[in-house]
């Protein structure tokens, strides 16, 4: 199977091996990968600011980029999600509206496509951790993930996966909520990181990279044991 890949843009400029990652386990399990170095952003930066005429030539661009018939494959539930629940929106009075119809149908998240789509919970990965899985707001509540990424890391050899309390809450990023309401968000990760700490686990893992980015810079400066791993980067192993 002949796939295009999505590379978010906190992927592409912070957290490039786990694009690298991902394109690693879709040959392992026989998909070929297309990666289109034109594509930018989703535009989901510049809408969730309130920003839609800013963003609107932005996801313009991402459609014209994922013109073709193939599924769209990208490592965060966060992009995927505003596509799927967002784009109709901003395209509601436009040509353009068709072709989402059919982007929306072809965009998925990493583990979604692994698990929901190729029907495959194990690629033969060894990880010797604890580990503890986030649920995202995006992955939960827009995309509906939940099972996929557990399905995938409880067949990894070596790995004990264990349940946190209020796993489902929110880690506090949530984009410029971080930046506008500091101290709601840091309450939040600090929250979120006594229930990892509590669970026993060495790492915390999820789908999104912007959660795993917040709680990670809360991580150094605590100087907790723990650490943050993208899902991707713990199935590469």
């Amino acid at each position: 199977m002949m796939v295009d890949i999505f590379i978010p843009c906190f992927i592409d400029q912070l957290y490039p091996d786990v694009g690298f990652n991902m394109v690693k386990v879709l040959e392992s399990v026989g998909c070929n990968v297309h990666y289109n170095p034109e594509q930018t952003c989703c535009g989901q930066p510049a809408y969730n600011a309130g920003l839609w005429k800013d963003s609107e030539p932005v996801a313009e661009k991402f459609i014209k980029d994922f013109d073709s018939d193939r599924y769209v494959i990208a490592p965060s539930a966060s992009c995927v999600g505003f596509v799927r629940n967002h784009y109709d929106e901003l395209f509601k009075d436009s040509t353009n509206l068709t072709p989402v119809q059919q982007l929306k149908n072809r965009i998925f998240e990493f583990s979604e496509f692994m698990v929901d789509i190729l029907k495959i919970d194990n690629v033969n990965a060894r990880f010797e951790a604890k580990a503890t899985y986030h649920d995202s707001c995006t992955a939960l509540r827009e995309c509906g993930i939940k099972s996929a990424p557990r399905a995938l890391l409880k067949n990894v050899k070596g790995l004990e996966l264990l349940e946190m309390e209020d796993t489902e809450t929110c880690c506090g990023f949530g984009g410029t909520f971080s930046v506008k309401y500091e101290p709601i968000s840091v309450a939040m990760v600090e929250q979120k990181l006594e229930h990892v700490k509590n669970s026993g686990a060495d790492i915390i893992i999820s789908t999104d990279t912007s959660c795993l980015m917040h709680m990670e810079a809360y991580i150094k400066k605590q100087g907790f044991t723990f650490k943050a791993m993208h899902l991707v980067d713990v199935l590469a192993a």
